[in-house]
């Protein structure tokens, strides 16, 4: 039987030799950002404004990671330019080979086209705007255009931001705006019900070996796990295991599945963005809120903060439309779900071959440290017993 990983590759080799071959209407994909051309984003950014036209555009660098990642400047005519349309964009895509074998067996390049064209609108919070979002289910291929903000926030973090008490109050005031929303909608929940589940999710990426890679990673970054985890190094992969396996008996809301510094932004106003949906899926909450915390927070300051802040949560979350959840019990689930914030991180560390380079390695090293110090301060791998 051809595997999900070959069929990708076959339908990969098919294009070529098509990978430039020029696009003109929107319901066309492009192989390739230089395919694009004036007519394709007419025909994509002007739909509601007939007399509206791009008449030049410029491909920003290149940027690759887990997808293909490139900005695009629009020049448009004079009704164009009078109907305000967006001139900067900041564009996602699975082009290349590899990005298509990660966010195509994993589901995240159709989750997250799904997310912005679905999703997006129902939601009131600090997160990036789509014009456009595609995707084809036989080669995976997909493009998702979003406005670039890159102008309009104070800054994008990484493990050098300087997490205050209130940024971090911040992040978890966007988390409970989504998940309370995705306990409490009908709208929201009768969307979700197209999303995989977490458990779905996470049991695709065992098909490009999670499990190899996230294991090797782990035993890689010795120097920064804390020796009373890393001696218990066999009980890792099960643990994480038995953290996926809650979610099948727990309540399900919207997650956003990657809610690593990184994918966080300071907004003009002060309060905290979030971007880059596609690891997105129907999840319990808890898995967002210690990730989040886990990764975002000095090691220092998380131990100082975590309780009052899930606390804080907690209490934002009910108001927000989501369950009273006890603390003792938010508190297990806390403590359990930081195993697969760490998996994401020791599998970046040394991805299997078929997946790209994601992450610099200083940056995958410092959240590896602060997530796995995290599980040994609170005793994760205690927490299944």
């Amino acid at each position: 039987m051809t595997s999900r990983i070959e069929h990708i590759q076959a339908a990969f080799a098919a294009e070529e030799g098509c990978r430039h071959a020029p696009v003109y209407k929107a319901h066309e994909l492009p192989l390739s950002y230089e395919a694009i051309t004036n007519d394709w984003l007419t025909d994509t950014l002007c739909a509601q404004h007939p007399s509206a036209q791009v008449i030049s555009h410029h491909l920003g660098p290149v940027d690759s990671g887990s997808s293909n990642r490139r900005k695009i400047a629009v020049q448009y005519n004079e009704a164009g330019q009078a109907a305000g349309l967006p001139t900067a964009l900041f564009c996602k895509s699975t082009h290349d080979l590899s990005n298509r074998i990660v966010l195509g067996i994993s589901g995240g390049a159709l989750g997250e086209v799904s997310f912005y064209n679905c999703i997006r609108p129902l939601l009131e919070i600090e997160a990036p705007q789509s014009f456009f979002a595609n995707y084809d289910a036989e080669t995976v291929n997909s493009i998702i255009m979003l406005r670039d903000i890159s102008e309009t926030v104070t800054s994008f973090c990484d493990h050098h931001t300087n997490m205050t008490r209130a940024r971090a109050e911040s992040q978890l005031r966007l988390l409970a705006t989504y998940h309370g929303k995705g306990y409490a909608d009908a709208a929201m929940q009768a969307r979700l019900k197209s999303f995989v589940t977490w458990p779905e999710f996470f049991g695709k990426t065992l098909e490009f070996d999670m499990m190899g890679g996230s294991n090797q990673g782990f035993l890689d970054a010795v120097d920064v796990i804390p020796h009373s985890l890393y001696k218990r190094f066999d009980a890792i992969w099960p643990a994480t295991l038995a953290s996926v396996e809650a979610h099948n008996h727990l309540p399900q809301t919207l997650c956003h599945g990657d809610v690593h510094l990184k994918n966080w932004y300071i907004a003009g106003n002060g309060e905290m963005g979030l971007s880059d949906w596609q690891c997105v899926h129907r999840g319990h909450w808890s898995r967002d809120f210690a990730y989040a915390m886990s990764c975002a927070l000095t090691i220092e300051n998380r131990r100082a903060w975590e309780q009052d802040l899930l606390r804080l949560y907690l209490d934002a979350m009910h108001a927000a439309g989501g369950p009273n959840v006890p603390f003792d019990e938010a508190w297990l689930h806390y403590r359990q779900q930081l195993v697969t914030a760490l998996t994401w991180w020791t599998v970046t560390l040394t991805p299997p071959s078929d997946l790209p380079d994601m992450q610099p390695r200083d940056i995958t090293l410092a959240f590896i440290q602060r997530i796995a110090t995290a599980m040994d301060d609170v005793d994760s791998l205690g927490s299944f017993s």
